[in-house]
């Protein structure tokens, strides 16, 4: 009968290269599907934008002028900050303060890994209001509503 350990150590380089074909596969078909470690693949790719109130298409040109190189187009998210029509952003989640908060503040990375979002002195209180109204009408257009939030 074959020593177990030394069959194992015989077949260790199959293994090996299994393992890294597995790995890189993977990590291919993670790319394709658009995921991966920067949360891109939760990004939304068609955003619908409804026939916007007065006051969210004002908060359409802030956020194009202020939120949209890290937010991306419309809130669908890019490479560098996460999508706010997601269901995570829901207003009962995230309310209207919490934009307000991280606009002013800022806010520390806690459900993505884009880093801390850096506050933004430009953005003034009637532009952040006009900001978080235009992203609840989007949010609302692409099926995202309040839901309580449970912990």
């Amino acid at each position: 009968m074959a020593n177990p350990l030394a069959q194992l150590t015989q077949n260790l380089p199959k293994i090996a290269i299994a393992l890294i074909l597995i790995g890189g596969g993977a990590v291919f078909v993670s790319k394709l599907s658009g995921g991966g470690a920067n949360g891109a693949g939760t990004q939304v790719v068609n955003v619908t934008v409804p026939t916007l109130t007065t006051k969210a298409r004002r908060g359409a040109i802030a956020f194009k002028e202020n939120c949209a190189v890290c937010h991306g187009e419309n809130g669908a998210g890019t490479d560098q900050g996460p999508p706010m029509v997601h269901t995570v952003y829901n207003p009962g989640h995230h309310g209207d303060e919490s934009i307000f908060r991280a606009v002013k503040n800022g806010v520390k990375q806690h459900h993505w890994p884009f880093g801390n979002m850096p506050p933004q002195p430009q953005v003034n209180q009637t532009m952040a209001v006009n900001i978080a109204a235009y992203i609840r009408e989007v949010q609302a257009a692409n099926g995202i509503v309040f839901r309580e939030h449970r912990m």
